[in-house]
């Protein structure tokens, strides 16, 4: 019970800073710029004006979006930096798919293959087989094939080439959570984006219509040398209603990720009543289908108690198509920009930080904080009960 009802030092601070005028907070507010709205940048849930979200959410960040117009229906931990796995492969194509002819065919060389990462994911490109440009976007968007992507990257200028330009496009995006250290999304130290980030690749990714088609694709023919060939399923569940899963109505895409350190990761897009829905959930607690199974619980909500929601945020427009600059902070860092105060929301609770006007009652709570440090000073205390220090991979 005593570790429940004391406060800790950085609480105190909090408080502290929550007592201060409002002025002061706003000015705090005013100097930082989130990517896509300050909301985002909050920890915990984020939802306005609706209600009925699911409540088995295990994902370590989700996102729901409204495609057309770029509105944020509601969040968590949107620019929370986290592995993206094979998800990243959308900004990969978002950056190469129009370089090459779709028609245009390649012979695959020992050198194209040389350098894909061991436990890849693969769609079975063999050297000295040809594949036409088409074929080689089946393997990356329906079989997550790593193969084919670095058969691409090589097309392009080779892997530091792709690697570079998938970074330049990243920052075109706003996706500034982002980044890049491999095209393919494998597991590789500082490999990072965010539910926002992904989202984002997906939106802009999903204007081309190769993209959209090759992402919506559930079968192909594959080339397996002279005439013969073999069948290739997208790895999609919730478009192709393998391993138990029912398909989902309307979905039109995108890309699903799985990595022994990002654990599952999938954005998804569905078309229902003419209105399209962008859902990215990151890291859910257990594998196999819970990350399908939370996105069509989101897409689900965004689709009817979505409708009256108020946005929390927005999908920003690429720099180069004449989106306005933003820079990106973490949740943690934004809150303790507006003076400490969580702005946690759910249902449709308050709309932000509660600010505390400067007199009596903020000089009572700045003499309570005060009490509480002196009082701890005076005691042999049990260390605070703050939880331990993110792993490098947590953090913001």
């Amino acid at each position: 019970m005593r570790e429940c009802s004391r406060l800790s030092r950085r609480a105190v601070l909090g408080l502290t800073a929550a007592a201060l005028p409002l002025s002061t907070a706003t000015d705090a507010t005013a100097a930082t710029t989130v990517v896509g709205g300050e909301r985002l940048a909050r920890t915990g849930v984020q939802v306005l004006g609706a209600f009925g979200l699911p409540k088995k959410l295990t994902a370590r960040a989700w996102l729901v979006a409204d495609c057309a117009s770029g509105e944020v229906l509601a969040s968590f931990e949107a620019h929370r930096r986290l592995a993206p796995a094979s998800t990243l492969k959308m900004l990969f194509a978002d950056t190469v798919l129009k370089k090459f002819d779709r028609a245009r065919r390649y012979k695959v060389t020992d050198a194209d293959l040389a350098d894909v990462p061991a436990g890849s994911s693969l769609v079975g490109i063999k050297p000295g087989i040809t594949y036409t440009v088409e074929q080689l976007w089946q393997g990356v968007f329906l079989r997550s094939g790593n193969d084919a992507v670095h058969v691409l990257s090589h097309m392009n200028g080779g892997i530091a080439k792709t690697v570079a330009e998938m970074q330049a496009r990243a920052e075109d995006l706003q996706a500034l959570d982002t980044h890049v250290v491999s095209p393919d999304g494998f597991d590789h130290k500082g490999q990072l984006s965010s539910a926002y980030d992904l989202t984002l690749f997906a939106r802009h990714g999903l204007k081309d219509a190769d993209f959209r088609g090759y992402c919506g694709t559930r079968t192909a023919d594959f080339p397996a040398g002279g005439k013969k060939t073999f069948q290739i399923q997208n790895t999609d569940r919730l478009l192709t209603g393998a391993w138990g899963l029912k398909t989902y109505d309307g979905l039109i895409g995108v890309k699903n990720g799985y990595t022994s350190h990002a654990g599952n990761t999938f954005t998804g897009a569905a078309t229902r009543g003419g209105r399209t829905l962008l859902v990215t959930v990151m890291h859910p607690e257990s594998g196999g289908n819970a990350v399908y199974e939370e996105t069509a619980a989101l897409l689900d909500w965004g689709f009817t108690h979505g409708r009256s929601a108020r946005p929390v945020g927005t999908l920003v427009t690429p720099l180069s198509e004449g989106g306005a600059s933003a820079s990106t902070v973490s949740g943690r860092q934004a809150v303790r920009a507006a003076a400490g105060a969580p702005g946690v929301v759910t249902g449709g609770g308050s709309t932000g930080p509660v600010a505390v006007a400067a007199g009596a009652g903020a000089l009572a709570l700045l003499g309570a904080g005060a009490w509480v440090l002196r009082r701890r000073r005076t005691r042999t205390a049990a260390p605070e009960a703050d939880g331990p220090e993110p792993t490098a991979g947590e953090r913001r």
